[in-house]
């Protein structure tokens, strides 16, 4: 049985860490310090769970499962089903969030400082505008730039963030025992940092790219489904440390920052900050180059792949080149929509989707010990789904007409499912679900009904 060796294992966390890591995910610790302030230790734990070792579990899962795409593992609860979940998940962490925010993030974190004169709707307009021009030319045209953006480029990155990490360790601007706990983070820190975590997307990502580390590794001779899950996780663990201790820290950086900054409108505005503190200008102007250029390549790659998955699940739709224009125009038009909106508007779609991505994470992962059958699959995602919306519809934005007619419902609905308040009312449902699914895969018989059969 083939091994990875310590090479090897090496290389195979490199990628996941570069697959998983992007200048856009150091926003949301930065911004969770700052509000958890006091408690930044439990929210930081809770972040940890869903932004570090969910994908991480992500990845193992489809290695487990055989499948060639994510298409495949979610049709295991239905093929509509599937396709249904391939699509929102990829338009997820493609043009509807994940791209716009690589622009919106690049713009706040530091370029917005450089621009003075311009106002931040107008600057925002015309950055994202040559933003996504230079990801629809590289979208159409990869090439080695890429490779050098990310051999050369994302290192000097992390160098400038260790260099600000540990000047910000020897010179804190605050003391973080004195800064209390702000919002959500006052009543129940961990839960709130486990929210938190859904939004690097991380899990979702994991999910959608798996693949490709799965086939590094049977391309290492790794070809076991046990063996690839097993190597994965071993690999992981070294992007998982390296990940956690960098969110960590920046946590602890933006806890400290309260102290002469106090808490910005966003993660973006408070990287800007706390850069400029200590290396003044120069530190802002450096910021804004790498966090640009980082996010550019995110941008492109998330492009690419978005554009090849719609191009395969929909053969006689448009062409590659077409859907890259599509999800460019689309990035560019939500985009200007600010960081702050767009953070707000893929809160609640995420509510929606990670409960349907842990239960899939989680069944494929046990799939053994009830033979994958679909119908274990089916009354568990059911059920999710059930629970979720009620998340969704009370994280949307407040005023929203759809959550101010609803808002008796979800009342009830915190009244009757545990957790529901801490954002995790899908959880008992998931629970159900599962022990229907086994009850009737019981009472029904257990042959002929597999997900890999459907």
């Amino acid at each position: 049985m083939k091994k990875l060796t310590a090479r090897e294992t090496v290389f195979v966390g490199s990628m996941l860490f570069g697959m998983f890591f992007g200048a856009g995910n150091l926003i949301f610790p930065v911004s969770m310090g700052q509000m958890a302030g006091s408690d930044m230790i439990q929210a930081a734990a809770g972040f940890l769970i869903t932004g570090v070792g969910l994908p991480l579990l992500a990845v193992a899962a489809l290695g487990i499962s055989r499948e060639e795409s994510l298409l495949e593992l979610s049709s295991r609860v239905g093929k509509r089903y599937g396709l249904f979940f391939t699509c929102a998940l990829y338009l997820t962490i493609g043009p509807f969030f994940a791209i716009p925010r690589c622009a919106t993030v690049s713009f706040e974190s530091g370029i917005q400082g450089m621009v003075p004169g311009v106002g931040p709707t107008g600057g925002l307009a015309v950055f994202s505008f040559l933003f996504f021009a230079a990801v629809l030319f590289f979208s159409l045209r990869p090439g080695q730039i890429l490779t050098w953006i990310g051999k050369v480029l994302n290192p000097l990155f992390l160098l400038f963030l260790g260099v600000l990490i540990v000047s910000a360790l020897l010179s804190p601007m605050g003391v973080v025992r004195e800064m209390a706990p702000q919002g959500n983070y006052a009543s129940d820190a961990f839960l709130t940092g486990l929210l938190e975590g859904y939004n690097t997307m991380d899990a979702l990502a994991g999910l959608a790219f798996g693949i490709v580390i799965v086939d590094v590794l049977r391309g290492l001779g790794v070809k076991e489904p046990g063996s690839i899950a097993r190597d994965t996780v071993r690999a992981g663990l070294l992007s998982s440390i390296l990940m956690a201790l960098i969110y960590f820290f920046v946590t602890v950086v933006g806890a400290q920052s309260r102290g002469l900054t106090g808490i910005s409108e966003n993660g973006g505005e408070a990287l800007s900050r706390i850069a400029v503190h200590y290396f003044g200008s120069a530190g802002d102007i450096i910021l804004a180059v790498t966090v640009t250029v980082a996010c550019l390549k995110t941008a492109v790659g998330l492009i690419t792949s978005c554009g090849e998955t719609f191009v395969k699940i929909f053969p006689k739709g448009p062409s590659y080149r077409v859907w890259a224009v599509i999800f460019c125009g689309l990035s560019f038009l939500i985009a200007n929509l600010g960081l702050n909106a767009i953070i707000a508007y893929s809160q609640p779609v995420l509510m929606f989707l990670y409960p349907l991505a842990v239960t899939l994470i989680v069944l494929t992962l046990c799939a053994r010990f009830f033979g994958a059958d679909r119908r274990v699959y089916l009354w568990t995602t059911v059920f999710t789904a059930a629970g979720a919306v009620f998340d969704l519809i009370r994280a949307l934005p407040d005023g929203m007409s759809v959550k101010v007619l609803l808002s008796g419902v979800t009342e009830t609905a915190g009244r009757l499912l545990p957790f529901s308040e801490q954002g995790f009312g899908w959880v008992c449902p998931a629970v159900f679900g599962l022990a229907v699914g086994c009850a009737v895969r019981k009472l029904q018989g257990k042959t002929g009904r597999d997900a890999r059969g459907i």
